[in-house]
C-alpha cells in the first residue's frame, strides 16, 4: 500500500471523485472526541452529530449471540432517522447485565438531550475489553464535555474510537454528480478480533447528499458486502460491530435510485469502505502483509474454503515469513470440505504451483518470481476448488508475535 487514501491495488476508486483532507466532514455534521478516564491517556469518547432533522440514516451490527449493550440500545433506536451516535473506546460494555443496558440507554439519552433530538434518534457504540463494567459517571460526564467541543472536523472524533489500532482510519471525498457536488466522508477503527459475519470494527459514514431511506439501506448493504464482509485478522467475530450511515441532505443534491448519480454514488461509497476494510487487515495488530484469496469453483464450497485458508494459523504464519508454502494453503482448504474430491488449484503471484492437488514444477526463475510476490506488501493467492463458476474474495493478514504479545497482555 502506498500513496494517498487509496493506496491498495485492489481499490478502484471513480476517476472523478477527489480526496480531501481525511478530517472534512459533510456540511450539516459536526463530531468531536474528548479524553474521559476509560482509557488511562488519549481520547475514549467520541461524538458525530447531524444537524439536518430530515437526515436519513441505515445500520448494520454484529451476528454474533453474544452482543454488547449498546448493540441492544441501538437496535431500538429509529435507525432509518439518526441524527447522532455517541462512542466510547477502552470498554466494550459487554457482559454487564442491566447495569451495562442502563449505561448505554443513559449514554444516547444524554447525548439525545445535548443534541435536542429525540432519545430514539441517537445510536451508541462502543469497543474495548468485554467483561468490565462501564462506569456511569465518566461516561456522561465525556459527552457532557464533547457536546460544546462539536466541530466541522472528524480528527479527534476518528482518534477518539481506537483501541490497539496503530492509525486513526478515516478519509473524506468529493463526489461530483451531475445534480451537484456532494461530500462523502467515513471514520473507521479495527485492528484485532476481525472476521464479520458481520471484527471489534465500528464505522461511521456521513454524507450531505440527500438519499431515502431504502436507497441508502441498500446501498449500505451493498457496500458492507464487498468490504466489511470480506476481511479476516483472526477469525475472531466481535460482539460489538457496528456501521452506521447518515445521508444529511445539507447539500440539497438529490441520489435518485436508478440514475446515473446513484452509480457513481455506490462506486465511491463502495471504494470508501474497502479501503477502509483493507486498513484494518493492514493494520491488524502487528501485520505486516496484506493477502487477497480469490477462491473458485463449486457452489457452497468456495466460501468455506476462503475463511478455512484465511483463518489458518499456519497459512498467517507462512505469509508472515514471505514464505510460500502453498501446502498450509491446500491442507486448510481441504480441512473445509473432508468429503470432496480435492481437485484445488493454487497459484500465488500468478505463479502455479499446484494443479489438481498435485504439485507443478518450477524452474529457477519461476520460483524467483514466487518469493518475490510472497514477501510483498499485498500478496495475490488464487484457488480454485472443483467445477463452477462461484466465487469468494477474502482479504487477511499474517500473523506474527506483536499479535501474540498485544493480546496476550490486553486485559
Amino acid at each position: 500500500m502506498s500513496g494517498g487514501f487509496f493506496r491498495s491495488r485492489w481499490v478502484e476508486p471513480p476517476g472523478a471523485i477527489e480526496e480531501l483532507a481525511p478530517e472534512e466532514l459533510p456540511s450539516g455534521f459536526r463530531a468531536a472526541g474528548v479524553h474521559c478516564g476509560i482509557k488511562t491517556s488519549g481520547r475514549d469518547l467520541g461524538l458525530l452529530a447531524c444537524d439536518n432533522d430530515e437526515a436519513t440514516s441505515a445500520a448494520r451490527f454484529t451476528r454474533n449471540a453474544l452482543v454488547a449493550a449498546p448493540v441492544m440500545v441501538s437496535r431500538r433506536a429509529s435507525l432509518s432517522r439518526l441524527r447522532g451516535v455517541v462512542v466510547n473506546s477502552g470498554n466494550a460494555n459487554v457482559s454487564n447485565g442491566e447495569a451495562g443496558v442502563a449505561v448505554a440507554e443513559e449514554m444516547a439519552a444524554t447525548a439525545a438531550a445535548g443534541l435536542g433530538v429525540p432519545r430514539d434518534r441517537v445510536g451508541v457504540a462502543s469497543t474495548g475489553v468485554i467483561g468490565l463494567g462501564l462506569e456511569r459517571t465518566p461516561v456522561i460526564e465525556g459527552i457532557e464535555s464533547a457536546l460544546p467541543a462539536l466541530g466541522p472536523g472528524a480528527d479527534d472524533f476518528a482518534r477518539s474510537i481506537m483501541t490497539t489500532d496503530r492509525w486513526p482510519k478515516y478519509a473524506s471525498l468529493r463526489v461530483p454528480l451531475a445534480a451537484g457536488e456532494v461530500r462523502l466522508s467515513a471514520q473507521a477503527k479495527g485492528g484485532g478480533m476481525i472476521s464479520p459475519g458481520f471484527a471489534t470494527m465500528l464505522c461511521f459514514v456521513e454524507t450531505d447528499a440527500a438519499i431515502d431511506v431504502h436507497t441508502l439501506e441498500r446501498l449500505l448493504g451493498a457496500a458492507v458486502e464487498r468490504s466489511f464482509e470480506r476481511i479476516s485478522v483472526d477469525g475472531q467475530m466481535s460482539t460489538n460491530d457496528s456501521v452506521f450511515a447518515i445521508a444529511g441532505g445539507a447539500s440539497r443534491v438529490g441520489v435518485t435510485a436508478g440514475s446515473e448519480d446513484e452509480l457513481l454514488f455506490a462506486q465511491t461509497l463502495d471504494a470508501l469502505l474497502r479501503q477502509l476494510a483493507l486498513e484494518m487487515v493492514a493494520d491488524g495488530e502487528g501485520a505486516t502483509r496484506v493477502a487477497r484469496l480469490e477462491v473458485t469453483g463449486a457452489t457452497g464450497a468456495t466460501e468455506p474454503v476462503a475463511r478455512a485458508v484465511a483463518n489458518s494459523p499456519l497459512v498467517k504464519c507462512a505469509l508472515f515469513g514471505g514464505d510460500p508454502n502453498w501446502g498450509r494453503i491446500l491442507a486448510a482448504a481441504g480441512q473445509a470440505l473432508p468429503d470432496a474430491d480435492p481437485l484445488f488449484t493454487v497459484a500465488i503471484g500468478g505463479v502455479e504451483v499446484a494443479r489438481d492437488g498435485d504439485a507443478v514444477p518450477l524452474d529457477d526463475e519461476r520460483r524467483s518470481e514466487l518469493k518475490h510476490a510472497m514477501r510483498g506488501d499485498e500478496v495475490d493467492i488464487r484457488l480454485s476448488v472443483g467445477v463452477g463458476n462461484e466465487t469468494a474474495e477474502i482479504f487477511f493478514c499474517d500473523l506474527g508475535p506483536e499479535y501474540v504479545r498485544v493480546n496476550a497482555e490486553y486485559s
